[in-house]
């Protein structure tokens, strides 16, 4: 999945996290509020919040912003509606693109996203006509530091899990979607909370770019990933390792 690995990081380049920190924020405090209004304001007995928490944590919200999130979507007065939907199409050069949303104006995201992949070489498809193209899993993701390559197998198999994949970055587990929350709270109890723990869209297979062709990819990427309603935005392709680090520059 070393396609799939470029794409974060490059997505994530530019220095960014400063600079988007209050879109990030404001999109978490999206999937928050979801989260909270989809069970109970309790993380213990509330699954998604407490990955939607966890995932807070990892851009460095505060703890008072969350616990308001959190109070305001299960008060009374309710605040914003929003509903999650998933837009597929493709990008230029034939990349396959999944886009994750939580809106509350459903026309608006749609025109939105429709606009983007016209402006920038793509086109929006019907329902389900990429997602076939990638596998839907639970990711988690350990600290290197957290335990030995070995221990971390060894557990992450005994609480259900699918893969472990272990670098001098870090242990990522992956499972099925049926078993992400089993397998998360297994492997937090013996190792504590993980660096972050989300369900993913990873690609079955890559179309390679050139340079030309990747840089039209990213506008498109980068334009979704910037809209306030989109959460995640997955894609299919690959780079050689030399692109990705000049254009991660």
């Amino acid at each position: 999945m070393a396609g799939h690995s470029q794409f974060k990081n490059i997505m994530h380049r530019k220095g960014a996290q400063d600079a988007k920190r209050a879109k990030q924020f404001g999109k978490i405090i999206r999937e928050l509020t979801v989260a909270t209004r989809s069970g109970l304001p309790d993380p213990g007995s509330n699954p998604r919040l407490r990955a939607a928490i966890v995932a807070a944590r990892e851009v460095n919200m505060p703890k008072d912003t969350i616990e308001r999130a959190i109070k305001k979507a299960s008060g009374a007065a309710g605040g914003d509606d929003y509903v999650e939907i998933r837009y597929e199409g493709y990008g230029p050069a034939g990349v396959a693109v999944i886009v994750e949303a939580l809106t509350d104006n459903r026309n608006r995201t749609a025109s939105d996203v429709r606009a983007a992949f016209s402006k920038y070489g793509g086109s929006l498809g019907e329902a389900n006509s990429v997602s076939f193209m990638f596998r839907r899993l639970g990711v988690i993701v350990y600290p290197a530091a957290t335990a030995s390559e070995d221990d971390m197998l060894e557990a992450a198999i005994e609480a259900g899990a699918e893969n472990v994949v272990s670098t001098a970055a870090g242990h990522e587990v992956t499972c099925e979607v049926e078993s992400f929350f089993a397998v998360r709270d297994a492997l937090e109890t013996r190792f504590g909370e993980p660096e972050s723990a989300k369900l993913d869209w990873r690609p079955e297979n890559t179309v390679t770019l050139d340079e030309e062709k990747a840089r039209s990819v990213f506008k498109l990427l980068d334009v979704l990933d910037d809209h306030d309603d989109v959460q995640n935005v997955y894609a299919n392709f690959d780079l050689p390792d030399d692109l990705a680090e000049k254009l991660s520059s």
